[in-house]
């Protein structure tokens, strides 16, 4: 049997559409946080204030995901996702109106955070678990590859046009941030699906039924947990702006482009992955690729040269993408429907706090030990955890095909 084409893909009308709302959302929001992390830089030139970005995020995240996930399963999943893409389009409008007002703060960039934290948890858990009801089973592995090269692309796109649009002033950032996401929210409302809601049960115990199959699942368990704890310890993208300004001495179309190397990597990746998708040997696969990722993170600490700060940022994104990819699928193909959304909360959960969470040490670490030498520990702390989860979870390490274990 020859197997699942791309060209099967886009003849899915409602994949396509999905598939379009979040290339349009995910530009939008790299095109906003680039804004956002420079307009805080600029008035207040505090690593600590950039880590405060990312744990006002965070917090609302963590606490609100399982609740999140649990409306994933009995409410539209596209009609959530379709609020969030409304609720960050009003934080654009609202910074734009800020700028034109003259009223924009320190405060209000904080509190803005805390919304933006909340839309992103509703957000996950809703697309995550809207793929495998957009496409047949045979199709997913490939709708899971094509959807992650579709946000690289954004992500390579949204932080250098972001980055361009900047010299015009933050309000043209904004504003085009705003129209992206009301028209994400547009596509989204006009996907059809079915989903077969699950049983009506509002108590803890259905709210924390992801939890426990997750904890029950070593190999789920183990994939989302180093995913949390080698992007917590690695991610280095708080400290950009320190990072473009200070040591390269760049400005903000620099840091556009570093912000968007770990996408281009990623990219590059994705499309080696649509045409030679993983089948065999993907558990030790993706230790390896957290591995590699924690090396470039090291090369990137201690670059002065805006060339090789590329180099080591794309190479963490190629090999970021590998352990991507074979994360969404097994948690996507190893979980029922009737929970996927539950279970999409907690693996959001661990994203969150990578990225969120992992700005906020980035901070309070560069803030201590200076941005170098937090880039530097963290990468070497990920290498560690992924040597130490060959360790702790052998049934990961020893997974072999990515569908069916």
């Amino acid at each position: 049997m020859n197997p699942p084409s791309l060209a099967e893909l886009f003849r899915l009308r409602s994949f396509v559409a999905f598939f379009s709302a979040r290339l349009a959302a995910m530009l939008a929001n790299q095109m906003l946080m680039v804004a956002v992390a420079w307009q805080m830089y600029d008035l207040t030139g505090s690593a600590w204030d950039l880590g405060l970005v990312g744990l006002f995020q965070f917090v609302p995240a963590l606490v609100l995901t399982l609740p999140a996930g649990h409306a994933a399963d009995h409410f539209n999943r596209g009609r959530i996702f379709a609020g969030c893409m409304l609720s960050q389009a009003l934080v654009g409008f609202v910074l734009l109106l800020a700028i034109a007002g003259g009223h924009e703060t320190r405060g209000l960039i904080l509190g803005l955070s805390i919304v933006l934290g909340v839309a992103r948890a509703f957000q996950m858990p809703a697309q995550q678990a809207l793929i495998p009801l957009l496409v047949p089973p045979a199709l997913l592995g490939r709708a899971i590859t094509l959807a992650s090269s579709g946000m690289q692309a954004a992500i390579i796109a949204g932080p250098a046009v972001g980055g361009a649009l900047y010299v015009l002033g933050a309000s043209a950032v904004y504003s085009v941030s705003t129209v992206l996401l009301l028209g994400a929210a547009g596509l989204m409302l006009s996907v059809r699906y079915e989903q077969a809601p699950a049983p009506a049960n509002t108590g803890w115990q259905d709210i924390l039924a992801g939890a426990r199959f997750v904890w029950r699942n070593k190999v789920l368990l183990g994939a989302t947990s180093l995913d949390l704890f080698a992007v917590l310890l690695g991610g280095a993208t708080a400290l950009l702006p320190i990072f473009a300004r200070d040591i390269l001495h760049a400005g903000p179309q620099e840091l556009g482009l570093l912000r968007a190397a770990p996408a281009v990597g990623a990219f590059a990746m994705s499309i080696a992955l649509l045409r030679w998708p993983l089948h065999r040997h993907t558990g030790p696969l993706m230790l390896a690729s957290v591995a590699i990722f924690g090396l470039a993170t090291v090369v990137f600490g201690l670059s002065t040269h805006v060339g090789l700060s590329l180099f080591a940022l794309a190479i963490t994104g190629a090999v970021d993408n590998v352990s991507v990819v074979i994360r969404q699928t097994i948690v996507q193909t190893d979980t029922p429907d009737e929970i996927r959304g539950r279970v999409s909360a907690i693996n959001s959960i661990f994203i969150g706090a990578s990225n969120q969470l992992g700005e906020f040490e980035s901070g309070a670490t560069a803030a201590l030990f200076g941005p170098v030498g937090s880039v530097v520990l963290g990468g070497i702390g990920t290498v560690a955890v992924a040597l130490l989860w060959f360790r702790l979870f052998p049934t990961l390490a020893r997974r072999d095909r990515l569908i069916g274990g």
